[in-house]
């Protein structure tokens, strides 16, 4: 006798438009589930290992470094506290000569401003509004 295969009888499966939209819903969300439970155990097992040193630089470069004391530096002289002074001052007065004598702040009048309170009643701030607002 030869072979003959069973004849398909359909199976009597009825699912609602409903139904068929939550499983597919239910099958999607458990397949992002796997993917993302998956790239997360590969991040955390593999790639770990191989990220390990940037991580450790990283933390060394959050870590301020150590402040080395000098031991039992000796207080500054006096006399070369006011040679720094000195210097500073001269330094200052050069850039305000400068600024005075500079042909491109005669277009500025903020400059001019405090140029000419400069003049008059010479002070910290104006001298240093003068040093702010002028080339």
């Amino acid at each position: 006798m030869p072979y003959r295969p069973n004849p398909r009888r359909p199976l009597p499966v009825q699912l609602s438009a409903l139904q068929l939209t939550g499983s597919i819903a239910l099958g999607m969300w458990l397949g992002f589930l796997a993917i993302a439970l998956t790239c997360w155990l590969i991040s955390r097992f593999l790639l770990s290992e191989q990220l390990a040193p940037v991580a450790q630089a990283v933390q060394q470069l959050a870590t301020p470094p150590a402040v080395q004391t000098v031991p039992d530096t000796p207080p500054q002289s006096p006399l070369f506290e006011q040679y720094e002074e000195n210097l500073r001052k001269n330094e200052q007065q050069a850039r305000l000569d400068q600024a005075r004598g500079s042909t491109r702040n005669l277009s500025n009048p903020k400059c001019q401003f405090w140029l000419q309170q400069d003049q008059t009643a010479p002070s910290e701030k104006s001298r240093a509004n003068v040093l702010q607002f002028c080339d």
